[in-house]
């Protein structure tokens, strides 16, 4: 086992390897942009799914409308973000932010959206993955949740590894996203307005999956703009992603961070308004079967060249890619609210390859548990995935208000006023998002986010109280205690008179030994060879009918504590100890069960004595 692990994670790597594992912008723009990034890739069919259904072609009207809209809000969250990374260097993102300035109850919200979102965000740009994937392959469309399952077991194990190999590995893909996706839009849109790209025809046979059978179509209500605009809204997904992880960036961290962050931005709303543009003058037809993005790609390229297989290719791989944000910020989160004490201790500790190893595998369990319920499909994930962006969103710009009034730094005014701008907008879009979709699908975050925030005041609870019990109290001494040894006895073999032969060094107040037997036969051949070997310690023989062991060794047990006053009991377990493991599975397992009953007894120590057989 320890073999496997080091040729599929790698060597161990000392604490004091940490500063060297920091990475460059170029490579954390590839680690923790690509989820952004990747959401141009969906955006915009989200909007047209939305909008086709209502108003068949003419929704493509809305694109432009509605894509300027969501790149105004992204200028302002983006702005915001990058206050953050200067105030909060030490990362944590909206939870960071929530806890110094709003307090727990905030930032838990803020915690539990982030999380959620952090999960979908795995579930979802893998269903978009496989998407891309099938629209190019349609064999496969039958196979994708196995081979969305595939895709995050790869992504789990490279950010094993490490996040400087899994900047390097994951690199190469957004850097060939960005060159493709960028031509794609260059060249389509230098066709469109020279002439040689004219409109797509109508698809009259995929337009009618998504229209009404009579044809009568109900036209684009305010309702309907608003979840158009929401699902759009979804490209402003991992923005914050950054401002979480500024430690992990080379010095002068908060610069280098903040420079990624402007970098992404950019690249985000020019590639999203650019892809919404060539959408609107090339008119392509909303297809189950087929992504909008392979449908431009086939006609500004050719579906059998080069560029074409190139912009699938990477458009799958950032997509699937864009979870490794998500499995760099969720376990970095979760380390953050553990070291508060409101999630289990061990997501706090760092593995081997000095990441945070427990945190990545939860992230990869409750993801695959979502693709499997959801059938691998992005527009059904969609709807669940804003409320926790929003929601975070909101309470990092209303905490970042609160820092510039408290401490009022040069330029506060105006930055109080980009936070509050920011504050207000993505507070309207919350509301835009669970008014418009919370039957389809918003409910389920409602819900979720609530028994989070249950759990991590559960934990928190339990810790304080452990801290509680823990605590000396002033002038405390311990009681002067008799000690009472029990060894148990299956047999009489050198394991047994070993296990005696200890009790006795400890030098017990009393000794006794305790056998269970289940007929007269039992007894009569363990009180022979109990005076074969001339054993002065008393054996007491307990009766068990039915053959059972525990339960009459706790009956005992109970029975001893009525014995003698303010003791404490050691229970001594003789254990025959194998060579090879697969022997062990040839012994019972009394022991094992027995010692897992008697740990949760107040006063009894229970003490394995090993017997080796080599």
């Amino acid at each position: 086992m320890s073999l496997l692990k080091r040729v599929l994670v790698g060597r161990p790597l000392p604490s004091a390897e940490e500063e060297n594992r920091r990475i460059l912008k170029i490579v954390g723009l590839a680690v923790f942009s690509s989820d952004a990034i990747s959401s141009t890739a969906y955006a915009t069919e989200e909007i047209l799914h939305v909008l086709v259904p209502r108003a068949g072609m003419e929704a493509l009207e809305n694109l432009i409308p509605i894509s300027l809209v969501v790149i105004v809000l992204l200028a302002i969250v983006g702005l915001s973000y990058r206050q953050t990374i200067f105030a909060y260097p030490q990362g944590g993102g909206s939870y960071t932010v929530s806890r110094e300035n709003l307090g727990t109850g905030p930032s838990l919200v803020a915690a539990g959206s982030m999380l959620t979102d952090y999960i979908l965000t795995v579930a979802v740009s893998i269903s978009a993955g496989v998407a891309a994937i099938t629209s190019a392959v349609p064999e496969l469309r039958e196979h994708r949740v196995g081979l969305g399952l595939a895709l995050i077991g790869l992504i789990t194990l490279a950010n094993l590894r490490g996040l400087k190999e899994a900047g390097t590995i994951f690199a190469a893909p957004t850097y060939l996203y960005i060159l493709s996706l960028g031509g794609l839009i260059l060249y389509g849109l230098f066709r469109s307005f020279t002439g040689s790209l004219d409109p797509l025809p109508v698809n009259e046979a995929h337009l009618a999956e998504f229209t009404p059978a009579s044809g009568a179509l109900a036209g684009i209500s305010l309702i309907a703009l608003m979840r158009a605009f929401s699902s759009g809204a979804v490209a402003l997904t991992g923005v914050e992603a950054i401002s979480i992880a500024v430690p992990a960036f080379k010095p002068p961290a908060p610069k280098n961070a903040a420079k990624t962050l402007v970098a992404m931005v950019t690249i985000l709303g020019s590639f999203f308004f650019g892809i919404s543009v060539l959408a609107h003058r090339v008119r392509p037809t909303l297809s189950e079967d087929e992504t909008i993005l392979s449908i431009l790609g086939d006609a500004v390229f050719g579906r059998g060249s080069v560029a074409y297989i190139l912009l699938q290719a990477s458009t799958a791989a950032i997509l699937i890619l864009a979870a490794n944000t998500a499995y760099t910020a969720f376990p970095t989160m979760c380390s953050i609210i553990a070291r508060d004490g409101y999630l289990p201790r061990q997501l706090f500790n760092r593995g081997d390859r000095l990441v945070f190893s427990n945190g990545i595998l939860v992230l990869a369990l409750a993801a695959a548990g979502l693709l499997i319920g959801f059938g691998g499909v992005t527009t059904a994930l969609i709807p669940l995935y804003a409320v926790g962006v929003f929601t975070s969103f909101t309470l990092s710009q209303t905490g970042m208000v609160r820092y510039h009034l408290a401490k009022r730094l040069p330029g506060w005014q105006r930055r109080a006023l980009t936070n509050g701008a920011g504050a207000a907008t993505t507070g309207i879009v919350l509301t835009v998002v669970l008014v418009s979709k919370f039957t389809i699908g918003a409910w389920i975050p409602v819900v979720l986010i609530p028994a989070l925030i249950l759990l991590f005041r559960g934990i928190r609870r339990h810790y304080d109280r452990v801290v509680d019990r823990l605590t000396v109290p002033p002038g405390w001494r311990p009681a002067r205690l008799n000690h009472t040894v029990v060894v148990l006895v299956g047999g009489v073999h050198l394991g047994v008179l070993e296990a005696l032969a200890y009790a006795k060094s400890l030098n017990p107040d009393h000794l006794v030994a305790v056998t269970v037997v289940s007929d007269e036969d039992e007894q009569e051949r363990i009180e022979k060879a109990w005076a074969r070997h001339d054993l002065s310690d008393p054996l007491d023989i307990i009766y068990s009918p039915y053959r059972e062991l525990s339960r009459p060794i706790l009956r005992f047990l109970d029975e001893i504590d009525t014995r003698w006053t303010n003791d404490v009991v050691t229970v001594l377990i003789p254990e025959v100890v194998v060579r090879r493991w697969w022997e062990q599975l040839l012994h019972n397992q009394s022991a094992l069960i027995l010692k897992g009953r008697l740990l949760f007894r107040k006063g009894l120590v229970v003490t394995s004595v090993p017997y080796h057989l080599d």
